[in-house]
């Protein structure tokens, strides 16, 4: 058995009781281990990044075009990668990768692809 890690405040992921809670009949997407770039950890808010990856498990893609949204749709059917975007509240768009074996999803600013 492992020992329990260390609690990290820099890390929003860490305590369970903030993770984004998803009925499983809704539950898409499986996010296997969950990262985010230092940037985007500094540019978006903690509630941001909960509410985004609450959207994402259920397969709701946020702001990409229809043409995205459609690979999104047949990549979890394909088991390939998958990509969605949203924004902040104040504004700036950031993405959401889950790797196509589902082991990690990682949020992430553009600019750090």
């Amino acid at each position: 058995m492992s020992e329990p890690s260390t609690p990290n405040p820099s890390n929003p992921f860490q305590d369970n009781a903030k993770a984004p809670k998803a009925s499983l009949k809704k539950v898409k997407v499986l996010l296997g281990q969950i990262v985010a770039t230092p940037n985007a950890l500094e540019q978006i808010p903690t509630a941001d990044i909960q509410r985004a990856l609450a959207r994402h498990v259920q397969g709701d893609w946020g702001e990409l075009d229809r043409a995205d949204q459609r690979r999104n749709d047949a990549a979890l059917q394909n088991g390939e990668r998958l990509l969605s975007a949203y924004k902040t509240t104040a504004g700036k768009r950031f993405w959401i990768i889950t790797e196509a074996d589902r082991s990690s999803t990682c949020v992430l600013m553009p600019e750090d692809y």
